[in-house]
């Protein structure tokens, strides 16, 4: 059998009607009704929205339902990873493949989440694509009020900070492209902490289990599966850096020989096969894209 990773995107991967297929399926009729209660409003719906789907407070739980009820399907198949990694937002739907918690706890912490950081007024973020990895690294270290959010691929990178700190970054740093994000505020950075501690309430009432498989968290791209080990690493998850390039790297040395990104778009099958071009990479959007 084919070793395969399971990974899934994030916030920025969202996409109108990316819902849609999915409604034909009682399983999927099931889940929608779960997260209409858990939420007070309805996902298909705020699918259907291109400007609410894109705001923080409905983008995340809306992509966690999503992709949550592809898992379910793809597994009803008879498919399984043999390891699980997510892209910020995306690892609540790892931690949910791997059956560290069910589907309604996995979307009651989310809910929160987005609350939280769909709050967050201060601060900025932003993408730089084509960089001089060192000379980023070394204005960062000179720049006190911002951090690598995202440290992609090689090539690409979001910085997270106060506004004057991230911009002053942007123009010290040559690049070929840089781009400011269209967030609330500076995910993953030390300005999150505030709403971290806030959550930390949420995620201490959240019952975790083992996981069924490894998973390879953003602020540790090492394998764990132990419940109060995971829970740690996603309550670091809000201020830390996501490590999607050294997770990349963990895929091929874990033996991995296939990656499959769950979830719409192909955001991380892009980012992966710069970092570990050998990996097969398959991408499962919609209905149609499952194996048999």
């Amino acid at each position: 059998m084919t070793k395969t990773a399971w990974v899934f995107p994030g916030q920025g991967s969202q996409a109108v009607g990316m819902e849609a297929d999915l409604l034909e399926l009682p399983t999927a009729q099931a889940k929608l009704e779960q997260a209409n209660e858990i939420l007070g409003w309805s996902v298909p719906e705020i699918c259907q929205d291109e400007t609410n789907l894109a705001r923080t407070l409905y983008t995340q739980p809306c992509l966690y339902v999503v992709e949550g009820i592809l898992v379910d399907e793809i597994k009803s198949r008879g498919h399984q990873p043999d390891l699980v990694a997510g892209h910020s937002l995306g690892e609540y739907v790892a931690l949910y493949a791997a059956e560290v918690f069910d589907f309604a706890t996995g979307l009651e912490l989310v809910k929160r989440r987005a609350e939280l950081m769909d709050s967050a007024s201060d601060g900025m973020m932003a993408a730089l694509m084509g960089f001089d990895r060192a000379q980023l690294d070394q204005f960062i270290q000179q720049t006190p009020g911002v951090v690598l959010a995202n440290d992609n691929n090689a090539g690409q990178v979001v910085i997270s900070g106060t506004p004057a700190a991230v911009e002053a970054v942007m123009h010290a740093v040559k690049s070929k492209r840089a781009v400011k994000l269209n967030v609330s505020g500076a995910f993953h950075s030390p300005l999150m902490k505030e709403a971290a501690i806030e959550f930390q309430q949420v995620l201490d009432a959240a019952a975790f289990a083992t996981a069924q498989v490894p998973v390879l968290s953003n602020v540790d791209p090492t394998p764990a599966t132990a419940a109060e080990i995971l829970q740690q690493r996603l309550s670091q998850q809000m201020t830390g850096s996501v490590r999607w390039r050294e997770i990349s790297l963990q895929l091929a040395e874990l033996g991995m020989e296939q990656a499959i990104e769950i979830g719409p778009g192909k955001v991380l099958t892009g980012l992966i096969k710069r970092t570990s071009p050998n990996l097969a990479l398959v991408n499962i959007s919609t209905l149609a894209d499952i194996p048999a």
